[in-house]
């Protein structure tokens, strides 16, 4: 699953070449909005919120907000008019379509529509973004020490927490701190700082870098030690969690 920065540079992509155009089509490919049609609309932003994306758009009928979530397999693409799609048209679940370029969203996992008003009744669980302009440390910490028994990794991935972050930044933050990711909130030495570190590495898109210490590999490449991979998280929805036994005692 894309994790926080992944999203924000697709936000950043959808905001650069649809913010400001008019909709001259909207085909949106789920059953319960088959109906809906924003053309006429002005596409005012997209914004990352966590791992989620926010097209706001501007219609007779009112201020409109396209909520779609990559999941695991989900992506936005660009295209010229008339320009092939880089994917099959059967994995397009929504096509923004204006006079110069068609946005297409390939296997969304959420795609929903619902007024601007209700976005925070919508997304107002998510805890503080890691990644957003109103990053708030303080209030991330107070939720991430709420249950202290439960373990770092699965209170790091939870959206309640934090929003953004995902397996891939929770096993290497932990794995920089030196923490076993088992090892209970509230027994970590310097909380604060591994969420620093966990933001830093995001804001620097260590994931595109393919370089990760723990994350995906056999071999710590530190030490050269076996990583060890358990399994986190509640029922069902359980995330590999790499970490190397002897750097993070």
């Amino acid at each position: 699953m894309p994790e926080g920065d992944a999203v924000l540079r697709t936000a950043r992509l959808l905001d650069r070449g649809l913010s400001g155009l008019a909709l001259t089509g909207t085909d949106i490919r789920v059953p319960r909005l088959a109906t809906a049609d924003l053309s006429g609309g002005t596409v005012v932003e997209t914004v990352a919120r966590g791992k989620h994306l926010l097209t706001r758009i501007d219609h007779r009928t009112g201020g409109w907000t396209l909520h779609t979530h990559l999941k695991m397999d989900g992506s936005w693409r660009l295209v010229r008019r008339g320009q092939r799609w880089p994917k099959p048209a059967f994995e397009a679940r929504v096509v923004l379509r204006t006079e110069s370029v068609e946005a297409v969203g390939f296997l969304l996992g959420t795609v929903e529509l619902f007024p601007r008003s209700r976005e925070g009744e919508r997304l107002g669980h998510l805890g503080p973004d890691l990644l957003g302009p109103d990053w708030d440390r303080t209030e991330a910490l107070r939720r991430l020490r709420h249950r202290p028994d439960r373990p770092l990794f699965e209170a790091l991935r939870d959206q309640r927490n934090l929003a953004g972050i995902g397996t891939i930044y929770a096993a290497e933050a932990a794995f920089l701190a030196g923490v076993d990711p088992m090892r209970p909130v509230g027994e970590v030495p310097d909380l604060g700082r591994l969420v620093d570190r966990a933001r830093e590495l995001m804001r620097a898109e260590w994931s595109r870098s393919g370089r990760m210490w723990v994350y995906g590999r056999r071999a710590c490449r530190r030490c050269g030690g076996t990583v060890l991979v358990r399994r986190i998280g509640p029922a069902g929805r359980l995330r590999p969690a790499y970490s190397c036994p002897a750097c993070q005692r």
